[in-house]
């Protein structure tokens, strides 16, 4: 997908607004805008107000303002807004700043529905704007190191792909993700699931047959919490997806099961805790992992060498961003096409709307 872009109108770095300042805002957006060069972190929309007080003490050159309606109003001012809002609010959000020639970002899940992120994508073909997904997950380093893995051909014929992203809040709370409805994008399987079935689809490409187990565990729960989603692509190889708030104790990040061998990791790419802990992305430290994090390749069979350790890629993040620049900037294509984070809606939104098999 190519748009017509004419740069940032001052001729200057990128000016940017985000709303939402919650994880997604103040850890995965902010950071990197303010760390690049091309980019100046302009405006900060939240009207939470300790949010406020917080946006105002990590960014003081940021002016500070309500929601997405006051952040419209400066748009003459923006030449880029990331959406860190619920899924529910991108459509009406990014539909309104396109309409205003401001390029637009839009974190994960998309949209709610096929349709709305179908409107989305008109419109940003309409204006002939830039539209990125912020499927920030493409960029972690086990994933890259499962890329690298299969790219030399190292598993043979890849037959299975488990994936899981776990993690223990056994309490509801009051979060977009644990209250808001799944007709609205709400559930771990939009919120968590929105990653792991992208990822498989860039390894494997295209499903033929989608079937899924979408479970309430907690009590008090508004949606799914604990959910299962098996593809079958069309490549032959089947993916096994797992996704849970409830997992006191993980399985592998990923098992990767061939004719010639496995890959098996285990643990969340270090790049969020590291942000969430205040490293910069221009640190030195920034996206490597310990050697006791490593993955293992190989077979664990009698007559066979131990599996052995394979260092983690280093995680990269900022890449998402230096696409996005080069996007606004007309030099090259967003760095997550919108159309390809469509194909994740349409399996969410099946899974959601079809009778499951146990």
């Amino acid at each position: 997908m190519t748009y017509i872009t004419a740069g940032p109108s001052n001729g200057g770095p990128i000016r940017t607004g985000v709303v939402g300042y919650g994880l997604a805002g103040k850890v995965f957006h902010c950071p990197f805008i303010e760390a690049s060069p091309e980019f100046s972190l302009d405006f900060i929309a939240t009207n939470d107000p300790e949010r406020r007080r917080q946006a105002s003490r990590d960014y003081p050159r940021a002016a500070i303002v309500a929601d997405a309606n006051e952040l419209l109003k400066h748009a003459a001012d923006l030449d880029l807004v990331v959406l860190a809002s619920p899924p529910g609010a991108h459509l009406e959000q990014g539909s309104a700043f396109l309409d205003q020639g401001v390029g637009v970002v839009v974190d994960k899940p998309f949209a709610a529905s096929v349709a709305e992120a179908e409107e989305l994508i008109s419109k940003a073909e309409e204006v002939q704007r830039p539209l990125a997904v912020f499927q920030n997950r493409r960029w972690d380093g086990d994933f890259l190191t499962v890329k690298k893995i299969l790219a030399a051909g190292e598993l043979g014929e890849v037959y299975q792909f488990e994936s899981s992203f776990e993690h223990w809040a056994p309490k509801t709370e009051s979060r977009w993700q644990d209250v808001t409805p799944a007709a609205l994008g709400g559930g771990v399987a939009y919120d968590l699931g929105s990653h792991l079935i992208d990822q498989a689809l860039v390894l494997f490409g295209p499903v033929s047959a989608v079937r899924a187990d979408l479970r309430t565990v907690r009590e008090g729960g508004g949606n799914d919490d604990a959910s299962y989603i098996e593809l079958t692509h069309e490549s032959g190889v089947r993916s096994r997806l797992w996704m849970s708030r409830v997992g006191a104790q993980p399985g592998p990040r990923f098992r990767v099961l061939g004719t010639a061998g496995a890959y098996v990791s285990y643990g969340l790419d270090g790049q969020e805790p590291a942000l969430a802990a205040g490293i910069l992305p221009t640190d030195e430290r920034y996206g490597t992992e310990p050697a006791e994090t490593w993955g293992t390749l190989g077979v664990s069979a009698p007559g066979y060498p131990a599996p052995s350790k394979v260092p983690t890629e280093r995680g990269n993040y900022p890449a998402f961003y230096r696409g996005v620049a080069a996007a606004v900037q007309g030099t090259g294509p967003v760095p997550v096409e919108p159309h390809e984070a469509l194909e994740v809606v349409k399996i969410l939104e099946r899974i959601h709307s079809e009778p499951q098999q146990p």
